[in-house]
């Protein structure tokens, strides 16, 4: 015996259903005079024979023919009585809000940077939902299902984000340097671009925000020099600083008293002259034999002797010896 139904309503306790089907296995008779209530974040969509017939709002509804007039001419042609229960589903659609929703590049995308030409980033960030039409939602994405959660939607919502961040990146952004200050023109141009995907489902996309754009770790080591060497500001003077120091202590680790004194007066001295001796000896690595008069042997005798003294790094050592080597 059919289900004879006198009232209609559902409610959702996890926040995380879309849509719900009353009864969940399928048409059941409904009674006329029977009570519909729709919470102010729902829409109901009565469906027959699988086309949807109307759609109710919030409120609390009585089904009767003065209230439900497409229903009422689907039971009249039908030859059923104004009294007599009709066969339907209710699909109840949640139209609240769907916030946080996570979204993220599984694989890192190819950008064309213009400082650091070709680097592969990834980028992660939030959007958040709501159905905007019920019965194209219920079409186009639920199909028959009674029950349909969010979850399930959420990835291919975030294949959809990615692909179209790829192209907006490609289009708006020219280096990794300048994203951080542009992540609101990025989030708007993103959002726009998504919204007609997302109206042919039913959806609007409420909002949606770029969190955090990343690179390699190499990368990012070569993000971090650029950034130390701005940030050393006068090459010259932190040069003679460094020098300076390095040799001070030199002289203290040799002994103590006035022979320390005598040695980093020493060392001081030859701080504010070992800037000009490194710079030589580096352009002179740098041009090659040509102009200087020096030869290649006599410049890696000097680089050496600026390691010893630990004026120069080993890395910077080893790189312009590797350029001299060359000449020879």
């Amino acid at each position: 015996m059919a289900k004879l139904m006198e009232v209609l309503e559902f409610l959702d306790h996890s926040g995380e259903i879309m849509v719900k089907r009353v009864p969940d296995d399928g048409p059941c008779e409904i009674k006329w005079g029977a009570q519909l209530t729709v919470r102010e974040s729902q829409d109901a969509v009565f469906f027959r024979d699988g086309k949807a017939l109307d759609v109710f709002g919030p409120g609390r509804h009585v089904l009767k023919t003065q209230n439900i007039p497409k229903i009422t001419k689907w039971v009249t042609s039908f030859a059923y009585g104004e009294d007599s229960p009709f066969k339907a589903e209710v699909y109840f659609v949640s139209k609240q809000l769907f916030p946080n929703m996570k979204w993220g590049t599984t694989e890192p995308i190819l950008f064309r940077d213009t400082e650091l030409k070709m680097i592969r980033i990834r980028s992660f960030g939030t959007f958040s939902i709501q159905v905007a039409d019920s019965i194209l939602f219920i079409n186009k994405v639920v199909g028959t299902q009674g029950l349909y959660v969010i979850g399930e939607i959420e990835s291919y919502l975030r294949s959809i984000i990615v692909s179209k961040l790829n192209t907006v990146l490609g289009d708006e952004m020219k280096s990794v340097f300048d994203m951080p200050a542009s992540f609101d023109d990025i989030n708007l141009i993103l959002k726009a671009q998504l919204q007609q995907d997302f109206d042919g489902l039913g959806l609007l996309l409420h909002d949606c925000y770029i969190n955090s754009v990343s690179v390699p770790e190499d990368v990012q080591e070569m993000i971090d020099q650029r950034s130390g060497m701005a940030a050393l500001g006068n090459m010259d003077e932190f040069m003679k600083y460094k020098v300076a120091m390095s040799l001070e202590e030199a002289a203290k680790n040799e002994g103590g008293g006035m022979g320390a004194m005598v040695g980093a007066g020493a060392g001081l001295g030859m701080g504010f002259a070992m800037p000009g001796m490194i710079q030589q000896s580096m352009a002179g690595a740098t041009q090659g034999g040509g102009g200087s008069g020096e030869s290649a042997m006599d410049k890696l005798k000097k680089l050496k002797e600026l390691l010893d003294m630990e004026a120069i790094s080993r890395e910077e050592y080893d790189e312009k010896k590797k350029e001299l080597m060359n000449k020879i």
